[in-house]
């Protein structure tokens, strides 16, 4: 089912952390639209609702009206101005969150036809660690990955062994 090509490779480590930490049995709040990743999430068992593209910068009803046991993040916070005022906002007790990592051999992205894919943040692990600490939480497990491709060049060779993909399961404290 997934292979080692963008973004299988993202989706394959982020169901098995999912999977090592939610059950099936809770439900799930996913920050962002219904995309790929979340039918992912149904295949394995999970029931998934998601946000309905509302800026969350700016309007966390949503979040805050959702009864939902678990929170996944997956890749949304790096679009966000104030991740922290959405991290405040969530009741659920449990958070399941991805990033990418700053590189520091390549500037963070930035879409030229899309105002609003954009990444105002790309994390250092401490960084979101603290982020997240100061919103309530208190982070139990974490992992990385890298993210390399099948181009030719000093960045290319630097993304075989250097980690683009954090992931963490936190609590609520």
């Amino acid at each position: 089912m997934y292979e080692n090509s963008f973004p299988n490779k993202r989706f394959k480590h982020t169901i098995q952390f999912l999977e090592k930490h939610v059950s099936n049995s809770e439900a799930i709040l996913d920050l962002g639209v219904e995309n790929p990743f979340t039918k992912i999430m149904q295949q394995h068992g999970f029931s998934v609702e998601n946000t309905k593209g509302e800026d969350l910068d700016i309007d966390v009803s949503t979040i805050e009206k959702s009864d939902a046991n678990v929170v996944t993040a997956f890749e949304i916070f790096e679009h966000l101005l104030s991740p922290f005022t959405v991290l405040k906002s969530i009741k659920a007790d449990k958070l399941v969150a991805s990033v990418p990592l700053k590189l520091w051999f390549s500037s963070a992205y930035r879409s030229k036809t899309d105002m609003l894919d954009r990444h105002y943040h790309e994390f250092e692990d401490w960084q979101f660690d603290w982020l997240l600490e100061k919103a309530g939480w208190k982070i139990i497990d974490r992992q990385k990955w890298t993210n390399p491709t099948k181009k030719i060049g000093i960045r290319p060779i630097l993304r075989w062994f250097t980690p683009r993909y954090y992931i963490v399961y936190a609590e609520r404290v």
